[in-house]
């Protein structure tokens, strides 16, 4: 309360700085543009009607110190506050009150610059909470483009909602900008699905296809399941096996069990031909330990000292080694190997006496045997005619042709006395 209502409550005058009552009751506020009539009071005194007219000037000023403070404190919109104070001015400029109303105005004039700072703060705030709202989006847009350049099929839906919901949560732009923004991001979203649909509904029909031709390979390898062609039959398995491999996934639904009957055929046939195959080796084993003692004579062969005695002996032990029938699977490769390891030692002894003794060879051996004696025989001649006729160059150079040819007929009597 101010010191003036203080004193006013005090002494209760008639008259005041900022008011008066006339004797008829009319109750008038001084203002700097002189006095105006606010009401009448004719129910009490003067002073009663005084104080009547100064409270509802308090109540002025409360509004305005409340306005006052909320408007510092910047919980009104510059808008909102703007409003308020226009408002309030009209009514203290108008109001039916005793009091200073010109320094109640001033007061709220002076709210207009705190006002005008704010507005300007909060319209720096918008640009730039705009700037970056357009600067997020423009990142969702390019990563919905990029989602909608690609195949990412599984993880894509459920990134472009994760984006769609973050750009529900972003200020709007200027409408021509934000507008312009959303229809590249729509447009991705689109096409991205677009392109996703036709992707799952060519790999249904791709699936749908490997399904039909699986189910024609289980038929065939259940069929071939009680095969005893144990070759033949394999061979096939492994073509039907490079078929399914090629044929692709079928429907998930079917695809476990269409491979457990397939897998199922190939494990009874592979099973019967090794249950086959052991039962053999059993019986094969005896063979392998006449096949053993075989060997042991045949590697005593080597090294060949008489051929002919030798080629003899292991012709004998072929035919023995023949008729001992088959071994177990996993000594054939080692029985084999010894086997054929003397016949080779065989074979290359003879190899080379034949190299030895080949009459072609030895033939073309004696041939230039005999045409080197000729050459040798006419290059003498014509030494003897130069050096008669006392041609020394001439002779040099035959004398020296003449040592070359005897040089070549040394050497192929030479081999043709390895040949004989």
């Amino acid at each position: 309360m101010s010191a003036d209502k203080q004193s006013r409550d005090d002494s209760a005058p008639a008259e005041m700085p900022w008011g008066r009552v006339a004797e008829d009751g009319t109750v008038y506020v001084r203002t700097a543009d002189g006095e105006r009539s606010v009401g009448s009071y004719e129910a009490g005194t003067p002073e009663e009607a005084l104080e009547f007219f100064t409270k509802r000037f308090d109540e002025l000023e409360g509004k305005v110190h409340l306005l006052e403070q909320r408007v510092a404190s910047g919980r009104l919109a510059p808008e909102e506050a703007a409003s308020s104070v226009k408002s309030l001015r009209e009514q203290v400029v108008d109001a039916h009150a005793v009091g200073d109303l010109v320094s109640l105005a001033a007061r709220l004039d002076a709210l207009g610059p705190v006002i005008a700072v704010q507005r300007a703060a909060r319209k720096e705030e918008r640009a730039q909470k705009a700037a970056e709202s357009k600067a997020e989006k423009e990142k969702l847009v390019a990563e919905a483009e990029k989602l909608a350049a690609g195949t990412d099929w599984r993880n894509g839906a459920n990134r472009l909602r994760d984006l769609l919901a973050t750009w529900k949560e972003l200020p709007r732009l200027d409408r021509a900008t934000d507008d312009a923004l959303w229809r590249r991001f729509s447009t991705a979203r689109t096409t991205y699905t677009r392109h996703r649909k036709a992707h799952f509904a060519e790999e249904h029909e791709r699936r749908d296809s490997a399904r039909v031709i699986k189910e024609r390979l289980v038929k065939e390898a259940e069929a071939l399941s009680g095969s005893t062609e144990w070759g033949p039959t394999a061979g096939k398995y492994r073509d039907l096996m490079r078929e399914w491999k090629a044929a692709g996934p079928a429907p998930r639904e079917v695809d476990d069990q269409l491979w457990q009957r397939f897998r199922g055929a190939q494990d009874t046939f592979f099973g019967a031909r090794d249950a086959t195959n052991a039962a053999l080796d059993e019986e094969f084993a005896a063979n392998a330990v006449v096949k053993e003692e075989i060997l042991v004579e045949a590697e005593k062969l080597v090294p060949v000292t008489d051929l002919e005695a030798t080629k003899k002996a292991f012709r004998d032990l072929a035919d023995r080694w023949d008729a001992a029938g088959k071994v177990p699977r996993d000594r054939m490769k080692d029985l084999e190997g010894r086997m054929r390891k003397v016949e080779q030692a065989i074979r290359a002894v003879e190899d080379e006496q034949w190299s030895r003794s080949d009459p072609e060879k030895s033939a073309r051996a004696d041939d230039m045997i005999g045409k080197l004696e000729a050459g040798i025989a006419d290059t003498q001649a014509k030494l003897d005619k130069a050096s008669a006729a006392g041609d020394t160059k001439r002779a040099k150079d035959l004398e020296s042709e003449l040592a070359n040819k005897q040089a070549f007929l040394d050497m192929a009597r030479k081999a043709a006395a390895d040949f004989g």
